[in-house]
């Protein structure tokens, strides 16, 4: 119940998200059937955990396409949230925040924005093409009391597959700077973004550079950068002063293994391996100005090349927060197979179907009531996938403040269970799943939404039980 009690109090900092009273109580209803639910099957998955009736499944379905739910403030009071609840991971006073895009596989045929995407992956159990939704997601690096990182979630759009405007050339690069940037301003302090290589580009770079936050990312083996060029010892010539020295091939720079230090490896989880880097500044063309680069050889992995936009910062917390960029794969992953957050599946009745051969679907061909379907059927998109991240952020919330008492509840079992580090979120899903009943019948200390549970929840198991009771005779 003390699990429970913790993650009300929690749900209760986003209720000015909600215009109604009513909204915010099937708002908490989702929550509780993406935080506890053993199967993904969308919205039927929250009656059948939540037991109820089949009568609250219309509603529910209402509630993500209603327009009483501000995404817009509901992602601003969670990330603000975040920042005061986990204890952040700072470098340099900073904080750090990853960044990524993720593909997931929908095969709708009357669903805005699906479209062909090419996943260039180097598993091999991943097919090169797939029909689905391309997000850009944004989380937040936390270090939890035993040490350990972590990357909660913040949000994730939906950043491909309609355009509205023939005019618009705005790029998913752009796209995930108009996502960073407000939420970097809500949480009230420099960050460093961490993403990989695709994200090395003046598009995101001096954005972000202009609203006095660095990043940190990978460059490809062919990157090529320049010496600053000399000053001249003799009086200056007319015309504008030469910016660009010798040209350097980034590659060529690992041949002199005398420029090379060697330490033990920073990288969390590594024990006993000695890795090697060298550090230089260079000006880079794409933003005129000079970077950080930093050449790695790792014994086991190979050779990776590192840039970052403050000159300043130490190689080894280079090396480390490009090694924590992988926590937010490991998010996709607990998103994806134990809550759920992508497994939504709302279609649009009006919606002409898509073909197999299409790509982006262009909506200035449409009429403005088509364009507003297809707005309204976006946002619950973006409102299923939001309240994903926060069920997620709650169940890692719970994993770190109520280490002893998730794993008390835990009565299953796992072949590395070690009760000494914090649970993941299946270990937490599990743990709420088992206390939920023993809170029910107590109830959440707000009258109202006691009230919106006691009706909804037990509706359906009060009809079953009146169904069952024998005649008078």
């Amino acid at each position: 119940m003390r699990l429970w009690m913790v993650w009300f109090e929690a749900v209760a900092t986003l209720r000015p998200a909600c215009a109604r009273g009513r909204t915010y109580c099937w708002m908490v209803l989702a929550l509780m059937g993406l935080s506890v639910r053993t199967e993904l099957a969308g919205v039927t998955s929250f009656v059948r955990v939540l037991g109820l009736s089949p009568s609250r499944y219309k509603p529910l379905l209402h509630f993500f396409h209603s327009s009483g739910i501000e995404l817009d403030r509901l992602t601003t009071l969670w990330v603000r949230w975040c920042r005061h609840a986990f204890p952040p991971v700072m470098v340099g006073g900073s904080l750090v925040v990853l960044a990524d895009g993720v593909k997931i596989p929908k095969e709708g045929r009357k669903m805005p924005a699906v479209k062909k995407l090419h996943q260039a992956s180097d598993n091999n159990s991943k097919p090169p093409f797939i029909f689905g939704h391309s997000f850009q997601a944004v989380s937040l690096l936390i270090r939890t009391t035993a040490g350990h990182a972590a990357a909660i979630p913040l949000a994730a759009r939906i950043h491909e597959g309609v355009v509205w405007s023939n005019r618009d050339r705005r790029t998913l690069l752009d796209k995930l700077v108009l996502l960073f940037l407000p939420l970097a301003a809500t949480l009230e302090a420099p960050v460093i973004l961490v993403a990989d290589a695709y994200y090395a580009s003046r598009k995101v770079i001096c954005p972000l550079l202009g609203a006095g936050h660095q990043l940190v990312t990978r460059v490809k083996k062919n990157c090529v950068a320049y010496q600053p060029a000399p000053q001249p010892t003799r009086r200056r010539r007319r015309g504008r002063p030469r910016l660009y020295g010798k040209r350097q091939q980034l590659r060529d720079l690992f041949a002199d293994t005398t420029a090379f230090e060697s330490v033990a490896s920073p990288v969390y989880g590594e024990n006993g391996i000695t890795i090697s880097f060298r550090c230089v500044n260079l000006l880079w063309k794409p933003v005129g100005r000079l970077v950080r680069f930093v050449l790695v050889q790792h014994p086991v992995r190979g050779s990776i090349m590192l840039l970052s936009t403050d000159t300043t910062m130490d190689p080894l917390d280079i090396i480390i927060l490009y090694a924590y960029r992988y926590k937010i794969e490991l998010g996709f992953r607990h998103a994806l197979h134990v809550l759920g957050t992508y497994s939504y599946h709302f279609w649009m009745k009006a919606m002409v179907p898509i073909r197999r051969v299409r790509g982006n679907q262009y909506m200035h061909h449409r009429s403005e009531r088509y364009r507003q379907q297809v707005r309204r059927k976006l946002a619950a998109y973006h409102t299923h996938v939001q309240l994903g991240c926060i069920a997620q952020g709650l169940l890692q919330y719970l994993a770190i403040s109520c280490t002893t008492t998730v794993w008390q509840l835990f009565r299953s079992w796992l072949r590395t269970m070690d009760p000494t580090r914090p649970p993941s979120e299946l270990v937490v899903a599990y743990a709420l799943r088992d206390s939920l009943p023993e809170f029910l019948a107590a109830g959440p200390p707000d009258p109202t939404l006691a009230k919106f549970l006691r009706e909804n929840l037990f509706a359906h198991s009060r009809s079953r039980h009146s169904a069952k009771q024998p005649r008078a005779a």
